[in-house]
């Protein structure tokens, strides 16, 4: 069996389970070893937080976003550290599940005090000496310390709660931001979603900063298929292989920037990479994908930045 077909076997059985969400981190551990916090995923994320600070900057009068909410942190909360690390007031962090821990916050400041002795954070973001001292503080003092005890000197806020009705007031978030999350939700949830974010968003000097990833996500696993691979399913078909607990939508980025305008969400920069052509040929497409140009259905990667500043 393809190692692509047995992780979706097994996480669509972790789907149906209780505490599926820690049952798929123990068998992301130990199985595909795809939860540790390599230097290539940390950097990685520290260029999407240089980015959506860098397009903040560009679009607001303001050099630095006291409120921030971010969708989809995940185990590693590498950006709301960065924001925090810069001078930001609150980050919020929205999930349906609490998935970091005590142990996995450690595990990401000891990469930031890392980076900083290299001298490669400077290269992403302008710490505030201050602010880097408290990291220090934590760390050392990590055994006395509880988790929400850490959170607060970091000014990170997390909300367990359902993206689509956020416990926010209206015109309350100087940036929202999002990193390879979106392509994790379906359009009948996206849209709800991103119209609580237009509504918590500022409409003087507010920014949405959204990076999507549109590649087949098992292909980053098994090496045996190409970024295009799940083009190939129906829907009816991919129904049967995906699964609940890392979701694939497979819409493109046509598809993306059609929700935008009709929610009349200003896209006011984008940026995409063009994909391989070639790859994409070399899949018999569903029909589906047919009617559009391949040239669009083979961008792979794309960032939007939003901003409702007259």
């Amino acid at each position: 069996m393809k190692k692509w077909l047995l992780k979706a076997v097994v996480q669509k059985t972790i789907s149906y389970l209780p505490f599926n969400h820690k049952i798929n981190y123990i068998f992301q551990k130990y199985i595909t070893k795809g939860v540790y916090l390599s230097d290539e995923y940390f950097y990685d994320r520290l260029e999407h937080a240089q980015v959506h600070i860098k397009s903040f900057q560009k679009y607001t009068e303001n050099k630095i976003p006291n409120v921030c909410l971010e969708i989809g942190t995940g185990w590693y909360p590498i950006v709301p550290i960065s924001f925090f690390l810069i001078g930001a007031g609150k980050t919020y962090s929205v999930d349906i599940s609490f998935l970091t821990s005590k142990e996995r916050l450690q595990t990401t400041l000891l990469k930031f005090i890392e980076a900083q002795k290299t001298g490669r954070l400077a290269h992403y973001i302008s710490v505030i000496p201050e602010r880097f001292e408290t990291i220090n503080h934590i760390i050392e003092n990590y055994n006395v310390l509880s988790l929400q005890e850490i959170l607060q000197k970091l000014h990170i806020v997390y909300l367990v709660e359902d993206a689509r009705t956020l416990s926010l007031p209206d015109n309350s978030i100087d940036l929202v931001n999002s990193n390879n999350t979106f392509e994790h939700i379906y359009p009948d949830i996206l849209i709800p979603i991103l119209k609580e974010f237009a509504r918590v968003v500022k409409k003087e000097g507010g920014v949405m900063s959204h990076f999507i990833d549109m590649s087949d996500h098992f292909a980053h696993f098994d090496k045996s298929i190409n970024i295009y691979h799940f083009l190939q399913f129906s829907n009816t078909a991919w129904k049967w292989i995906d699964n609940s607990i890392q979701p694939q939508s497979r819409i493109r980025i046509y598809d993306y920037k059609k929700i935008y305008q009709d929610l009349k969400i200003p896209i006011i920069e984008e940026s995409y990479r063009a994909g391989n052509i070639e790859e994409l040929k070399s899949i018999r497409l569903s029909h589906i994908f047919t009617p559009y140009p391949l040239e669009e259905i083979a961008k792979s990667h794309c960032h939007f930045v939003s901003s409702w500043k007259n």
